[in-house]
């Protein structure tokens, strides 16, 4: 019975990986489709050449290669505020003795029920009213902060035994010295968590750039992505070959580094 039980668990996991995968691999196959494969019926599977030219189409169309740069910049410095803002608030929640400290923490953590489309609004008022509309700094701005992030980060340095951060104060370090050569070299891994999940959700940001940018040279992928799909005409091939240049570099981003990603997010969420 227990080795009936494994074969269905099995069987399970391999049905839903195999539909979880599936629009990745049609995504990836039609890049590589002409016109006609690409509306074929019944479908066709394995393009006939595994030729760059859409590839190349797109990247005439739109200027992909300007949007690419857009969004390495947007993430680059979306992920350094973020986790020098992580780091600092977790250690002051964690460390540091002050009135209100657990309540404030609380009233944070709470915040995290509310859903970004609520915030928008506001946003975007903060935006107009700093007379940043239309320009990369509105597409960093709003996300230089993160309390998941800082409750991840809080949790591992609640792990650190007081005696440590003691020792080092009667040696005559300072709070920011223990922080930045004892605390954080050893929160490395849930680190590496943080920068990997916000890397992901910078690249993948859609609504706010849509919102707040409108000159063409500061779209980023995803949103350029939508603009191409109406603006290009109907070129299904094109569009999943643009579509895969978006998406290939966080796959393989979460392929060689999922392991850190559960394992970082399991560490702070159970130890605190």
């Amino acid at each position: 019975m227990r080795k009936v039980s494994t074969i269905l668990i099995y069987a399970v996991l391999i049905f839903t990986g195999i539909i979880m995968f599936f629009p990745f691999f049609w995504m990836f196959m039609s890049a590589f489709k002409t016109s006609s494969e690409v509306t074929a019926f019944p479908p066709v599977w394995i393009p006939s050449s595994f030729s760059l030219i859409n590839f190349k189409l797109a990247f005439q169309k739109a200027p992909f290669f300007r949007y690419f740069l857009n969004s390495v910049i947007v993430m680059l410095a979306s992920v350094t505020v973020t986790t020098i803002t992580s780091i600092l608030a977790a250690f002051s929640f964690s460390r540091l003795r002050f009135k209100g400290r657990n309540t404030l923490f609380t009233l944070l953590l709470s915040m995290m029920m509310i859903p970004f489309e609520m915030l928008i609004i506001t946003n975007y008022q903060t935006v107009i009213a700093l007379k940043i509309y239309d320009t990369m700094w509105a597409l960093v701005l709003p996300f230089t902060s993160s309390i998941f992030y800082t409750y991840i980060l809080k949790n591992f340095f609640d792990t650190v035994p007081d005696s440590l951060y003691w020792s080092a104060r009667i040696d005559g370090s300072s709070n920011w010295n223990y922080l930045w050569r004892v605390m954080v070299p050893m929160a490395r891994p849930s680190l590496t968590t943080v920068i990997l999940l916000n890397a992901l959700a910078s690249w993948n940001s859609f609504m706010w750039p849509m919102y707040v940018i409108q000159t063409p040279a500061y779209r980023t992928l995803p949103w350029g992505l939508q603009v191409f799909t109406t603006e290009a005409g109907s070129n299904p091939e094109q569009q999943m070959a643009a579509s895969t240049v978006i998406v290939l570099p966080m796959i393989i981003l979460f392929l060689f580094a999922r392991k850190y990603i559960v394992g970082g997010v399991a560490r702070g969420g159970l130890k605190g």
